[in-house]
C-alpha cells in the first residue's frame, strides 16, 4: 500500500453521494475500526454558528461500511487540494489520515479517511437521540438541510445495499416526528 500518496477516498457521509469530483473507480468498502457517528456540530455546510447542525464523523471502534472512490491520476493533486479545503480548512472538524480499507472486489487499498477531531470545540460526541433529533431537524447551512443530509446518506447505503442501524433509526423517528 502507498501510504505517501494513496490512490483511494473513503466516504462514508456526503462524500459517498456527492464526492466533488469524477472518480474512475467506486467501490463498496469497509473500515475497520472506526465507526460512522452523528458526532460533529456543523457551523457552515449543514448549520451556522448561531444555530449548529450535526453531520457524521468516523469514532473508534467498530467497523464502517461505506464506498471508496479511486482518485484520479490526472487531477491527482486538485482532487487531493479539494479534498483538503472541503474536509479540513472549511471547519477543521476532520483530521486527515491514510488507512487500510477493504474493498468490495477482496483488495486492500491505502485510503484517505477523515476522521472526528475528538479535541474540536465543534465536536459534540455522542448525544442523546433526542438531542441529536433537535439539532438535526434545525441544521440549515451553505449546502442545505441538516435533515437532508441525513436522509441523502441513509438513502445511499439503502441503493448500496448497506445498513446503518443508528441511521435508520434517526431517519425513522425524524419522519414520525414530521407527522
Amino acid at each position: 500500500m502507498n501510504k505517501k500518496r494513496p490512490r483511494w477516498v473513503f466516504g462514508y457521509g456526503s462524500l459517498m453521494w456527492n464526492p466533488g469530483f469524477a472518480a474512475p473507480e467506486t467501490l463498496r468498502a469497509r473500515l475497520h475500526g472506526w465507526h460512522r457517528a452523528f458526532c460533529i456540530y456543523s457551523e457552515h455546510y449543514r448549520g451556522t454558528p448561531e444555530t449548529p447542525g450535526l453531520i457524521l464523523g468516523l469514532l473508534p471502534g467498530g467497523s464502517c461500511r461505506g464506498i471508496a472512490h479511486r482518485l484520479p491520476a490526472q487531477q491527482y493533486d486538485d482532487v487531493r487540494r479539494y479534498l483538503r479545503v472541503r474536509e479540513i480548512e472549511n471547519d477543521g472538524v476532520y483530521e486527515e489520515d491514510i488507512r487500510p480499507v477493504h474493498l468490495a472486489d477482496g483488495r486492500t487499498v491505502a485510503a484517505l479517511v477523515y476522521l472526528a477531531d475528538r479535541k474540536h470545540r465543534q465536536f459534540a460526541g455522542k448525544l442523546a437521540m433526542a438531542k441529536a433529533l433537535r439539532v438535526i431537524r434545525q441544521g440549515r447551512g451553505a449546502t442545505g438541510s441538516n435533515l437532508d443530509y441525513l436522509r441523502h446518506t441513509q438513502a445511499h447505503l439503502v441503493a448500496l445495499g448497506l445498513r446503518d442501524r443508528a441511521l435508520e433509526e434517526l431517519v425513522g423517528r425524524a419522519s414520525r416526528q414530521r407527522r
